[in-house]
């Protein structure tokens, strides 16, 4: 490890049954041996509490611990994940686990950070149906909303005679006979996050006063929104995540085209995208990423290998976008168990894979691009879970997701060569040159009060506004406040249903407006895409990339913002400093002229995965 330049470890995550392999008997000296080999090898270490794998004693001793999926049925031991967030019972035990390590090794020089659990939620774990979970939720319902007739009003659960008489009364939205009331589907979901986000907070506050001066970190993953990041973050040190590039293209809803063209690099705003939303959940900026693909991994449809160079590609480019740490999954390919086939940087046999020479580059290219300037501000992209779960709900339109509108935003805004920083509503926009919210169904007062402060140009995607914080049409009708308008109908679109208009069309969604403000954008037909009031866009076709690329560039321009026209699969990242640029094509790839500055790294002939830094 210390050759190829690594200097932190990240151990124990999954252990507790190596740690205590019976109730209340510890067994530390395998820990202390491993503890104090790395830290005489000068390595820092990252120690994780074992809460993502209650041992079988655990699960024995309380059976109802467990989770309830969707179906109603229990998410039984034997893999990981297993348990509900709710169960008092195991938020104790979990408490107690988290003690006893902090009580062992929480003022030990190697420990220079804890990981709580490990990707909460992994398996669609953040929603559980037990018995626990419906006692939680009746308890977080009388908490929110005081009396049930509060409830009923809010929730109009006069249509179809859905109106309880009690707290008591209310069972969980699964199971029902067809969808339930989406504002009871956006409660439970909202409950669910912060069940999260107590039980890490539990966690959080044992290590901050049995560890102090460590750093508290908990690696979210790629795609994610079951529950909301910013609420958890808001409790750690530094944000991670696991970035798995190859692993999310091939599982989510990327065209068949893209995973072909991009099966061994990944598609060039995956990590980025995550990159940028974790950073912008964070108190302090700080992120790290505690998991990097390092080779096939075994739990997609189709694991092939990244093209050489793509490990280094993917670490440096988390470095660009200010990436405190990357550590990469795993160090030696386990030969046993369910990950058999999840590369590592050494094979089973203990020689090097592929990743192991690529990781030492890429700690001496850190060393040598040397320090660098803060990232330049530029386009501030404005995200929430509450969207992406409201849109999820009643997508009203297959795949109309806020988080794939937010992606497909940041996707178009990165082709045109600029920094994106992901921020969530209520975060200011001081600095910033233009401004996109690409969804957000429930506009907060505070992001009105920062659009309203903001000079600059703004975009704002379909839906916005369109509803109350409790799932109800608002009686002035969508936007609201955010555009001066009246969306009086919606429609979605069927494939092949398209409004033409030039080197544009709207597709999939578009709302039909009452308004003074003036059509920008007309299909030719007459359709209305996109209207302008002030310094704000209303876009009212979903953001389509064709649409996209034709808006953003525009709203670019008014901002005065210089855009670069890059060829495909080519991004860049700048900071005030320097100038990363990144080619995730399988050919060479020349980075254009106006990108200027002295190369302290690589050349300006890109090959198939390679980098460049320009200092400027």
């Amino acid at each position: 490890m210390r050759e190829i330049g690594l200097t932190r470890v990240r151990i124990g995550e999954f252990a507790w049954s190596r740690i205590e392999p019976e109730p209340g008997q510890y067994a530390w000296d395998w820990l202390d041996r491993a503890i104090e080999t790395l830290h005489a090898a000068g390595l820092g270490i990252i120690l994780g509490t074992p809460t993502a794998t209650p041992p079988k004693w655990l699960v024995d001793s309380m059976p109802d611990m467990i989770a309830v999926d969707r179906d109603g049925r229990p998410r039984r031991f034997g893999s990981r994940r297993h348990y509900c967030f709710s169960h008092i019972g195991y938020r104790r035990q979990a408490a107690r686990i988290t003690r006893a390590m902090a009580e062992r090794y929480g003022h030990h020089p190697a420990i220079v950070a804890w990981q709580t659990d490990n990707e909460y939620g992994c398996h669609d774990t953040v929603q559980s149906f037990s018995p626990a979970a419906l006692a939680a939720f009746r308890a977080w319902l009388a908490e929110h909303y005081g009396d049930v007739a509060v409830l009923n009003r809010a929730w109009g659960n006069v249509f179809w005679s859905q109106e309880y008489r009690s707290f008591d009364e209310i069972d969980l939205p699964n199971l029902t006979v067809t969808e339930a009331n989406p504002a009871h589907w956006l409660a439970f979901r909202r409950f669910a996050s912060d069940e999260v986000v107590r039980f890490n907070h539990i966690q959080v506050d044992i290590l901050r006063a049995m560890s102090p001066g460590r750093a508290i970190t908990h690696n979210f993953m790629g795609f994610f929104t079951e529950f909301d990041h910013h609420d958890v973050a808001q409790s750690l040190d530094a944000v991670g995540w696991d970035s798995y590039p190859l692993g999310f293209l091939d599982s989510f809803r990327f065209s068949e085209d893209d995973k072909l063209r991009y099966a061994r690099q990944g598609h060039p705003d995956i990590a980025a995208f995550h990159h940028d939303l974790y950073r912008g959940c964070t108190r302090s900026g700080r992120w790290w990423v505690l998991e990097q693909q390092p080779g096939p991994v075994n739990w997609a449809r189709h694991n092939p290998a990244p093209l050489d160079g793509m490990v280094r590609l993917w670490t440096l480019e988390a470095l660009a976008h200010g990436a405190e740490l990357v550590s990469y999954f795993r160090w030696r390919q386990a030969p046993f168990a369910q990950e058999q086939l999840h590369a590592g940087l050494l094979r089973p046999d203990n020689a090097p894979a592929p990743a192991y020479a690529e990781a030492a580059q890429a700690a001496r290219d850190i060393a040598a691009i040397g320090p660098m300037s803060d990232a330049v501000k530029s386009v501030a992209l404005i995200f929430s879970y509450d969207s992406d779960w409201i849109t999820t709900i009643q997508p009203q339109g297959a795949g109309l997701s806020a988080l794939w509108a937010a992606f497909d935003a940041y996707s178009a805004l990165r082709q045109m060569g600029l920094n994106v920083d992901i921020l969530p509503p209520d975060a200011p926009l001081e600095g910033y040159k233009l401004c996109v919210v690409p969804c957000m169904p429930v506009v907060p007062d505070k992001l009105l009060a920062h659009l309203d402060d903001f000079n600059g140009p703004v975009v704002i995607g379909p839906r916005s506004g369109s509803r109350t914080a409790d799932f109800a049409i608002p009686e002035t009708l969508p936007p609201g406040p955010i555009f001066p308008a009246r969306v009086v109908r919606v429609e979605s679109l069927r494939p092949g249903l398209i409004h033409p208009g030039q080197g544009w069309a709207v597709r999939r969604w578009i709302e039909h407006l009452e308004t003074d403000a003036a059509a920008e954008l007309v299909a030719d037909d007459g359709t209305v895409a996109c209207w302008r009031s002030g310094n704000r866009r209303y876009l009212a076709a979903w953001p389509d990339q064709d649409l996209l690329a034709m808006v953003l560039r525009t709203a670019a321009r008014d901002a005065g913002i210089k855009t670069v026209h890059l060829p495909a699969g080519l991004r860049i990242r700048r900071t005030g400093s320097h100038v990363f640029a990144f080619n995730y094509s399988t050919e060479t790839i020349a980075i254009p002229d106006d990108i200027g500055g002295k190369l302290v790294l690589g050349q300006r002939e890109l090959a198939a995965a390679g980098v460049a830094v320009l200092k400027l």
